[in-house]
């Protein structure tokens, strides 16, 4: 494994593990506020060791909020990823096994939902559904589930036709034993790839929601509602924005060097 996927890995491994752990690490509650403490720079920046990264235009500490913010990104991109395999991989199963009219009508199905912005989906959802944390779950989690069920079924389309896969066939074996015995374990590498590629641009897409503000709403935080809340304090407290762009760079370069490096390893052309 190269230096670099090794620094990756490790940097990936540090960000889930201070994520998940933010309860436990943060010094602060991420919600409390003291107006008279507004705006103090981090301490690199000759601000006080009681805020080590600062606080925001409310007081409340930046640390505690970034170390909750990543858990929220982290988990809804999690489960996001998560729902887009289920979805998108039992749609391509399907699809590419039973060939002809359901092939045809999948296939219609993730062309129409590759051609919709997904701008205009979440905006819809989160007017119907409001912008709860399911709802950015599974707007994130659909917004490649045409990937995966594409992946799926042209894997599944070479799979179909090999001899193990017959002489099952020939012996009675059901569908859904073909599916998920003889099929289903031959796609694992390539949707452990992808979904590893995915997760940058799940991370990113969060963000972009919820500083567009139809994300993660107050007192909740995210790394893209932390970004959208200091844009307004650009020229004063420039930290305020930096501070999370930081974060979810070091999240979506780790994440995709880890994706490129398993893509290099699975695929058999680039290893031969």
């Amino acid at each position: 494994m190269p230096l670099s996927v090794r620094l990756a890995a490790g940097v990936a491994a540090l960000l889930f593990l201070v994520g998940f752990l933010a309860p436990v690490l943060a010094p602060y509650d991420p919600a409390a506020q003291d107006l008279l403490a507004r705006l103090q720079p981090p301490v690199f920046l000759s601000g006080s060791s009681a805020h080590l990264l600062g606080t925001d235009h409310l007081g409340r500490d930046v640390l505690s909020r970034l170390l909750y913010g990543l858990r929220t990104t982290l988990i809804i991109a999690s489960l996001g990823v998560l729902v887009g395999i289920v979805t998108g991989g039992l749609a391509g199963l399907v699809s590419g096994l039973a060939g002809g009219r359901v092939d045809n009508a999948f296939m219609l199905l993730v062309d129409a939902q590759a051609s919709v912005p997904l701008t205009l989906i979440a905006l819809t959802a989160v007017a119907l559904a409001g912008s709860s944390p399911l709802v950015l779950v599974l707007i994130v989690g659909i917004s490649d589930y045409d990937k995966y069920a594409r992946v799926v079924r042209a894997q599944v389309l070479v799979i179909r036709n090999r001899t193990y896969v017959e002489s099952a066939r020939a012996l009675g074996a059901s569908p859904v034993r073909l599916a998920f015995v003889h099929v289903l374990p031959n796609v694992v590498s390539p949707l452990t790839v992808l979904a590893t590629i995915s997760f940058s641009s799940v991370v990113i897409l969060e963000s972009a929601l919820s500083f567009l503000g139809v994300g993660i709403q107050p007192p909740d935080t995210s790394l893209g509602a932390l970004l959208g809340e200091g844009r307004d304090y650009l020229i004063t407290a420039w930290w305020l924005a930096a501070i999370p762009t930081v974060a979810i760079i070091a999240i979506t370069m780790a994440i995709s060097l880890l994706g490129d490096w398993l893509r290099d390893v699975f695929d058999r052309r680039l290893s031969a």
